[in-house]
C-alpha cells in the first residue's frame, strides 16, 4: 500500500503570482493604513506607550495566509491510496537436472564447478517467485532430490546438500538424469514445463540414451535447456584418492559432447549455453530466467481522499481571526 498527494485541477497554482502583488501592495499603502494625530505635547503619549500598533501587520499576514489556503483549496488537493494486488497467473514448473559425478569438482570454475553452480542456481531459484522447482541428481545413475515445489525453502536447502559422494554409481548417465526429469515434470499442469539439464562430461553411463529421454520430453511437451560447464582445454580435475582420503588433481582434457546437448535443447525448443567460467554461468542462468517469464497480473486500487476542506478550513480561521482583530484588539490603530 502506498500513499501518492496529487492536485486534481494544478491550474489554480498561478493565482500564488497574486500573492507577492499583495505583499508589495500593502508595504507601499503602509503609510495610509496607519493614521497618525498631532499633538502639542507628546511626554503623555510615551508614557503610555504601546506594542500594538507594531503587530498591526499581522493583520495583513492573516489575510495573505488565508489566500493561500484557498488557492490550494481550488487546486483540489487529493491523497491517492493505492493498493496493489499481484494475481499469479499459471506458473512454470522447472527441473534441474545437475551432474554430480567426480569431475564436477574441478577447479576451472571457482571453487570448482559443482560449488559454482549452487551459488549460481540458488539465485536463480530465488527469482522464480511464482514457479514450482524440482531438483534430480544423477552421475552413473539417476534419483530425484527433491519433487516439484513452491517452496523455495526447502528447494534451497536440497540445493545446499548436493555433494560429490560414492553412493551414486560413477559415470556421466545424461540420459538417466533426463529421464528422470521428465518423468518427474510429464504430469505438470503448468503453462510450460522445463528441464535445466547440467553436465561437464559425455554419456557413457545408464541404460537410456538421451536422445531416446528427449523425445519423450517432446512428447510431454517439455522444453529442455542443456548447459555444458567447464572451461575450454585442460582443467585441474580430480584423479584419484590419496591416503587421507582426499581428492589428489591433475590437469587433464576437458570432454563435453556438445553435438548431444546442442541436439537435446534444438529439438526440445529450447537452447544450448556453454559456461566456461564462473561469470558466463551467470550470465546463462539470467538469460533463461528472461527466456522463461511466468504471467503476472498486477491489478492497482485507487481510493481518493479529497483534502480541500482542510485548506478552506484554515482560510477561515485565518480571515475569522484577522476579522475579530481588526474589530476588537486592533480597532482603535485602523
Amino acid at each position: 500500500m502506498t500513499f501518492k498527494i496529487q492536485f486534481l485541477n494544478p491550474e489554480f497554482f498561478w493565482l500564488l503570482l497574486i500573492v507577492p502583488i499583495a505583499c508589495i501592495w500593502f508595504i507601499l499603502k503602509k503609510n495610509k493604513f496607519n493614521n497618525s494625530i498631532s499633538v502639542p505635547n507628546t511626554s503623555a503619549l510615551l508614557s503610555q506607550s504601546s506594542v500594538l500598533p507594531k503587530l498591526k501587520p499581522v493583520l495583513n499576514i492573516l489575510r495573505i495566509l488565508s489566500l493561500i489556503f484557498i488557492i490550494i483549496a481550488l487546486a483540489r488537493p487529493q491523497i491517492i491510496d493505492v493498493t496493489t494486488k499481484i494475481k499469479n497467473n499459471q506458473g512454470i514448473d522447472i527441473v534441474m537436472a545437475i551432474d554430480v559425478s567426480a569431475s564436477m569438482l574441478a577447479k576451472d570454475l571457482k571453487p570448482n564447478r559443482l560449488e559454482a553452480l549452487k551459488n549460481v542456481a540458488s539465485n536463480f531459484i530465488l527469482d522464480r517467485i511464482n514457479d514450482r522447482i524440482g531438483l534430480v541428481e544423477y552421475a552413473g545413475e539417476s534419483y530425484t532430490k527433491t519433487p516439484i515445489t513452491s517452496d523455495k525453502n526447502i528447494i534451497i536447502k536440497s540445493l545446499n546438500e548436493i555433494n560429490y559422494n560414492t553412493i551414486i554409481e560413477g559415470g556421466t548417465a545424461i540420459g538417466m538424469g533426463l529421464a528422470t526429469s521428465v518423468n518427474r515434470i510429464k504430469d505438470s499442469k503448468a503453462k510450460s514445463k522445463v528441464i535445466i539439464l547440467l553436465t561437464d562430461g559425455v554419456n557413457n553411463s545408464g541404460f537410456i540414451d538421451p536422445n531416446t529421454a528427449a523425445e519423450l520430453a517432446i512428447e510431454y511437451g517439455i522444453k529442455i535447456y542443456t548447459i555444458g560447464i567447464g572451461t575450454n582445454g585442460m582443467a585441474l580435475s580430480p584423479v584419484g584418492i590419496d591416503n587421507n582420503g582426499k581428492f589428489s588433481y591433475a590437469k587433464i582434457q576437458v570432454e563435453i559432447d556438445e553435438n548431444l546437448l546442442i541436439e537435446i535443447a534444438e529439438t526440445t525448443g529450447g537452447k544450448y549455453f556453454r559456461a566456461t567460467n564462473n561469470k558466463k554461468l551467470q550470465e546463462i542462468y539470467s538469460e533463461i530466467n528472461k527466456l522463461e517469464k511466468s504471467d503476472v497480473e498486477e491489478i492497482k486500487y485507487y481510493n481518493h481522499d479529497e483534502k480541500y476542506r482542510f485548506y478552506i478550513l484554515l482560510a477561515i480561521i485565518f480571515l475569522t481571526t484577522e476579522l475579530v482583530l481588526k474589530y476588537t484588539l486592533f480597532r482603535s490603530f485602523i
